[in-house]
């Protein structure tokens, strides 16, 4: 890609405004020669927890972790299916098949880009013990509607909440409403570490136990392995890292929905399909348009200096790593043709956000 083609990215995890703060945090944790599982830890533990509305964090050193590790606290594993989304990065899957559980793909709405509750209810049969949804480029599942689908199964829900830090749903924040949340910390994620990290969130005190011995091994206390348990540590750098730019977080937010309603209004009468915002509690993490000429709009777009990437072009259960897992998913088949993200993140000037509008709307179709 050209240096003209790169004017406008499509993400910048770069240090903006928070750099000194940053800074700041690795010198601290430099001084104190404390790396894994310290003070660090414990205090992004404690303001993450009050950020997401929920009483227990536990930090694990990605999203995929996360996870399984919540599948495992749940005692999820062998000849067990979880139902999920056949539209996230594959991940969301790959984190069922650690445990050794199967995922179940159920169909996408169309319009939402999540599972819906009718596909998910057609899915479940006498093995499924878990339902996990995606909260898929910032914004909520259908959680009421999915709720009540748990509810009459009596099966616990598991919250992909990587792309959605202080999204809502229905006011509630995400990662409260089932038994848990994971979250990641990416570097473009609206949080991200200066590596990887990420998160559990959970209201259940005895499970919150159980995840913090399943990190560390198992361990009960130092050399006793009470579970069989894994290495999975959010370090003291990335803890310190994502505590100076949780402080920002709000702010944050607040500049991508701004963006969002900009590109509402500046992209109206495009030869595109705008995304819906189906929940006020949407916090951006993508701006995903849909296009039947995916590709050719893409290309025009990088002329003009705009990145954009594909978010998702091939459905997980068409991965070939999933090729033994049968999904009738048209939507989100449908969805992975026609899906481009635009620029989306809080260092984009209202310049820039004009300029993909103006170079939109210079896109025509054949």
């Amino acid at each position: 890609m050209s240096a003209t083609a790169a004017r406008i990215p499509c993400s910048a995890p770069a240090l903006h405004e928070e750099a000194a703060d940053v800074r700041a945090a690795i010198d601290r944790v430099l001084a104190s020669g404390w790396y894994v599982l310290g003070p660090e830890v414990e205090r992004f533990e404690a303001a993450f927890a009050a950020a997401a509305g929920a009483r227990h964090a536990i930090g694990v050193g990605n999203g995929t972790d996360a996870l399984a590790l919540i599948l495992r606290g749940l005692g999820i594993g062998s000849g067990d299916e979880v139902i999920t989304s056949p539209l996230s990065a594959a991940y969301t899957a790959l984190a069922i098949t650690m445990v050794g559980a199967r995922p179940v793909f159920a169909d996408i709405d169309p319009v939402r880009h999540t599972v819906t509750p009718a596909a998910v209810a057609a899915a479940i049969t006498p093995k499924t013990r878990a339902l996990m949804p995606v909260h898929l480029y910032g914004q909520a599942a259908d959680m009421a509607g999915l709720v009540a689908v748990a509810s009459r199964h009596h099966l616990p829900i598991v919250e992909d909440s990587c792309q959605a830090h202080l999204a809502t749903a229905g006011g509630r924040p995400v990662g409260t409403i089932g038994v848990a949340g994971a979250f990641s910390f990416y570097p473009t994620k609206n949080l991200g570490a200066l590596g990887d990290g990420g998160a559990i969130v959970t209201n259940d005190a005895a499970l919150a136990d159980r995840l913090r011995r399943l990190r560390n091994g198992g361990q009960s206390r130092r050399y006793q392995h009470d579970d069989l348990g894994v290495n999975s540590r959010l370090d003291e750098l990335q803890a310190a890292i994502l505590l100076a730019r949780l402080a920002y977080l709000p702010g944050w937010t607040a500049r991508r929905r701004t963006i969002a309603a900009r590109y509402r209004a500046g992209l109206a009468g495009v030869a595109a399909q705008v995304p819906a915002e189906c929940d006020p509690g949407h916090v951006y993490h993508l701006f995903a348009i849909r296009s039947r000429r995916r590709d050719a709009l893409q290309q025009h777009l990088r002329a003009h200096g705009v990145e954009t990437l594909i978010h998702y072009p091939i459905a997980i259960p068409d991965q070939p790593a999933f090729a033994g897992v049968p999904a009738e998913c048209p939507a989100a088949r449908t969805a992975c043709r026609e899906l481009l993200s635009l620029p989306m993140h809080p260092a984009l000037s209202d310049i820039d956000v004009a300029a993909v509008c103006a170079a939109m709307h210079d896109y025509r179709e054949d």
